[in-house]
């Protein structure tokens, strides 16, 4: 069965640091776009950066310059470096990625998500 695992969160005090990981597990062929989202108490679950396979990022303009997105194909591996974290960050972070796996007509690329994990930043 594929599943997304991720693992990084806690909390921190503002300015702090996290690194989240998700890694991606089970019977695929390859990985085409993965990324992070994350949803507050109350809000809509939001975009906070993806990356390509070949290594292209992109960012929410929240984030831009604080967290850095990268991925490790080999390990089938996403990371989110969040630095210079606010309370504003706080939220559940969820790992999605588009895997390409084995179907019974051949392969098929399929969304997946991560069971999220929380990031809480408070002094």
């Amino acid at each position: 069965q594929v599943q997304l695992v991720e693992s990084g969160g806690g909390l921190v005090q503002p300015g702090g640091s996290l690194r989240l990981s998700c890694a991606a597990s089970g019977r695929l062929f390859s990985i085409n776009v993965m990324g992070w989202y994350r949803q507050a108490p109350g809000k809509q679950r939001e975009l906070v950066a993806t990356i390509t396979r070949d290594g292209r990022p992109n960012y929410a303009d929240s984030v831009k310059g604080r967290f850095t997105i990268s991925r490790d194909n080999a390990k089938n591996t996403v990371y989110l470096q969040m630095n210079s974290l606010n309370p504003e960050d706080t939220a559940v972070y969820y790992c999605n990625a588009d895997l390409v796996v084995p179907t019974a007509q051949g392969r098929h690329i399929v969304g997946y998500w991560g069971q999220g994990t929380q990031v809480s930043v408070s002094s």
